[in-house]
């Protein structure tokens, strides 16, 4: 079981920061200006990684308008499925062009496949891994086409019962990919916080054994960084130049701004969670002397006997731990002591 995979040179997995995928999906609504100012803004953003999604509407569905192929429902209410895929679609003629761009901006760049061409397109440009999205999931004859080219895989598990996610796994691993993630996701869009149940994720880690990750539908990024804290390596989030652009996804995608707290707050949530660490801390050095000891708290005379009302504990912490306070009591002191002095054993007989 890997524990570890990488992409285009960066380990993920729970040793390492999480790998935050800024999706494009339509979000370029069919502006390819557009496109490109998204992947420099996901490199600004301090993103791992920009994903597109690469297909044609006649490669995902058919060109019908039967009740079948009709949307009734959500977002896209009113539109056959391929007016939405044509709209939704990356122009294959993009696509040398954004890879080349995310070249430039130093960022990686990498696509969803939805059928055999556009694999063997991804191939021709050199994309360095694959993302099977959660509604392909359950298409095995393309996970075991995506595995043979022997890059790392992620595949997204939306809507997959455990049945179903063990049988994507056990066609890519047998197919040829040695490095793969998986990803809990809910496919609503936007889906609401609580559908997320994210104790999902660690019983996930437990029973597959894989790297394993968030796709997050939620609106805002609490979902993704308290993923982290569960043990998610892989966030990944919808990303658009303006929420309010009326393309297909913008609504519930991140804007720069908050993509750059995802990627900040999600490193900084995995740094928190460090190591099991019961030792004092180096930032604590300097305040061990606030905490409480014992000091004298009335004057005494060489040879008195120390008192309940002779000592107390209080702060600060140069005198003896308080734990000894009733050692201490009927000791005698060896020389004068005056009041504020802190309880040494130098001091008592």
């Amino acid at each position: 079981m890997n524990k570890t995979i990488s992409i285009n040179g960066v380990s993920i997995g729970q040793d390492f920061p999480p790998y935050v995928i800024a999706e494009m999906s339509a979000n370029h609504n069919g502006d390819f200006k557009a496109a490109l100012k998204i992947i420099e803004n996901a490199a600004k953003s301090g993103a791992s990684a920009l994903k597109i999604q690469t297909y044609r509407p006649d490669t995902i569905t058919l060109d019908c308008d039967l009740p079948d192929f009709q949307i009734k429902d959500g977002l896209w209410q009113g539109r056959t499925l391929f007016d939405l895929y044509d709209w939704a679609h990356t122009p294959w003629e993009w696509h040398k062009d954004l890879f080349d761009h995310a070249k430039k901006c130093d960022i990686t760049i990498f696509s969803s496949p939805f059928d055999n061409t556009a694999v063997d397109l991804l191939e021709d440009l050199g994309a360095p891994a694959y993302k099977i999205a959660s509604f392909e999931a359950i298409d095995l004859q393309l996970i075991k086409y995506v595995a043979s080219t022997n890059k790392p895989m992620i595949i997204s598990t939306g809507m997959a019962n455990m049945a179903e996610i063990g049988e994507a796994i056990e066609v890519a691993q047998d197919n040829g990919c040695s490095e793969l993630a998986i990803l809990h996701c809910v496919s609503g869009y936007p889906a609401p916080i609580t559908d997320y149940n994210l104790n999902t994720i660690p019983d996930m880690i437990n029973k597959f054994g894989l790297v394993t990750g968030i796709s997050d539908h939620t609106l805002d990024n609490v979902t993704s960084i308290a993923a982290v804290s569960l043990g998610a390596s892989i966030i990944e989030k919808h990303f658009t130049l303006d929420r309010n652009g009326g393309g297909p996804d913008d609504s519930f995608s991140l804007e720069l701004e908050d993509m750059a707290n995802l990627c900040s707050g999600a490193k900084n949530a995995w740094s928190a969670l460090g190591k099991i660490n019961y030792e004092r801390k180096a930032s604590e050095e300097n305040n061990i002397k606030f905490r409480r000891s014992l000091y004298f708290i009335k004057d005494l005379k060489k040879g008195d006997i120390i008192m309940e009302d002779s000592i107390k504990s209080i702060r600060p912490g140069y005198g003896l731990p308080p734990k000894l306070f009733n050692d201490v009591i009927g000791k005698t002191v060896n020389r004068d002591i005056e009041f504020g002095t802190p309880v040494l054993s130098k001091h008592i007989k």
